[in-house]
């Protein structure tokens, strides 16, 4: 599923990487703690989470996630939005909880 597609299904914003909305993904993780993410999560290639710290995106980049997703309309700050570009991580925000983007994603055919 494309990302931009993603954006659509949770009327997400993009806080940065518009120009890579284009990358597919193939799966999805939705999680609040980080180290169950490195612990437990293969080839996916979409975070979601209310986390909103720097170590979100290094965890998403470690693992080779194309895009975050902040739920619940978190607002990352400056330093968050800055790693994110350095690392080419998408970053998306959405007023959705967590379970219902994770559902609404599931049922739309991404797992």
């Amino acid at each position: 599923m494309k990302i931009s597609v993603v954006k659509e299904i949770l009327n997400a914003e993009v806080i940065c990487g518009e120009e890579l909305l284009d990358e597919e993904v193939f799966s999805a993780c939705g999680c609040d703690l980080m180290s169950d993410v490195l612990a437990f999560v293969k080839n996916q290639g979409l975070l979601l989470t209310g986390l909103n710290n720097p170590q979100v995106v290094r965890t998403a980049f470690m693992m080779d996630m194309k895009a975050i997703v902040f739920v619940r309309g978190k607002n990352p700050d400056d330093e968050v939005i800055q790693l994110a570009k350095l690392k080419d991580v998408i970053i998306l925000k959405t007023d959705e909880r967590l379970y219902s983007a994770c559902g609404k994603l599931y049922s739309a055919g991404l797992i």
